[in-house]
């Protein structure tokens, strides 16, 4: 699939802190890479990445708050990076982030200091 990966960033605080089940905090992130794919479908890399659906790459990443949640949205957005931030209605609880597909040298920079979701 030559680098192209999805990027899956969801709040850790959900279930450390909150205490939401596992498999609702799982739900939310297949919410936001359903969204982020039907937003996205049109986009090259998107098709690219569809294109070989045994071979998929996704990266689920941690972060600690929704609060770092937010911030990660803005920075995105200042740079153009294609995204959809999730936020679970009817609660208005921004849970989770998913970027579209992209070639993994295009926006890793963005998610280095964020570890994989444990």
């Amino acid at each position: 699939m030559s680098g192209i990966v999805q990027y899956v960033l969801v709040r850790g605080d959900l279930i450390k802190s909150l205490e939401w089940p596992v498999g609702a905090v799982i739900a939310q992130a297949c919410h936001a890479c359903s969204a982020a794919i039907h937003l996205f479908h049109d986009d090259p890399d998107t098709q690219k990445y569809l294109g070989d659906l045994d071979n998929m790459h996704k990266v689920v990443l941690e972060v600690p708050s929704e609060e770092s949640l937010k911030t990660l949205h803005q920075t995105l957005e200042n740079n153009s990076i294609k995204h959809k931030l999730w936020i679970e209605q009817p609660e208005n609880i921004p849970t989770c982030l998913v970027v579209k597909p992209y070639p993994k040298e295009e926006v890793h920079k963005y998610f280095k200091k964020f570890k994989l979701y444990k």
